[in-house]
């Protein structure tokens, strides 16, 4: 490739009129620990009784429903299981139904053909091993097909009422972005937040996170000025309102 004229060193572009152009986005610096709380709260206030926007009935429906979510949305997830769940509402009936039974129901969700096949084994051996019901222990929960730690944490902190914190995609997002948990992996984030948020706001922050990732710390461009936690955040190029 021909090198350009020497004059054009001098000459001005397009992209080097813009005063952000090729600069890499500032780090967001931590957020001090005694501004979590409050950070929290207004979170809190917005969802004063959070859940979690699957449907299931039961502590098994939650644990498949969330087992199906993965690389998948949550809207998607309710639409198959919507009919699954009425068919197969327990272990034994999963089990009786089969990976083609399910897969009949869920194919519109991504992955759906291994996710079949591990819900219908995960109910075999919630049958065989703990008599058909839901493990409240995380090394068992994560002994099942298709469970990992987020899962796991999911279905303890909703089901069980456990202290736990499933970092997803919005909460690994929003604890890098906000400051308010920086971490370079999801574990070092959930690791983060069950440190500094506060035991009696713990449970509910895994929902408060989430939604707040989900409809307003949004990937591609975060509404920062609907943000009701935004005196707090550590952001530092929080994006006008649109207009």
């Amino acid at each position: 490739m021909s090198k350009p004229p020497a004059s054009s060193k001098t000459a001005p572009s397009k992209t080097a009129s813009s005063k952000t152009a090729g600069r890499k986005p500032r780090k967001t610096p931590p957020m001090p620990r005694a501004e979590v709380e409050p950070f929290i709260r207004a979170l809190a206030a917005v969802h004063p009784n959070p859940r979690s926007e699957l449907d299931y009935t039961s502590a098994f429906t939650l644990l498949v429903a969330v087992v199906l979510s993965a690389q998948a949305t949550d809207a998607s997830v309710n639409r198959a299981t919507a009919g699954l769940f009425t068919e197969a509402p327990t272990p034994q009936a999963m089990l009786a139904l089969g990976s083609d039974g399910v897969a009949r129901h869920i194919r519109t969700i991504g992955l759906w053909q291994g996710k079949a096949r591990n819900v219908v084994e995960l109910s075999r051996q919630l049958i065989e091993q703990h008599g058909g019901e839901v493990p409240q222990d995380r090394a068992a929960l994560e002994a099942l097909p298709g469970v990992g730690r987020k899962t796991a944490n999911v279905v303890l902190n909703i089901a069980f009422g456990q202290d736990t914190m499933a970092v997803d995609t919005h909460i690994f997002r929003l604890g890098n972005r906000t400051g308010v948990a920086p971490g370079k992996h999801e574990r070092a984030v959930e690791d983060a937040l069950v440190k500094r948020i506060p035991k009696d706001l713990l449970r509910d922050s895994h929902h408060w996170l989430i939604l707040h990732g989900r409809y307003v710390c949004k990937a591609r461009r975060p509404e920062c000025w609907r943000c009701v936690a935004t005196q707090w955040c550590r952001y530092p190029e929080k994006t006008p309102a649109p207009g």
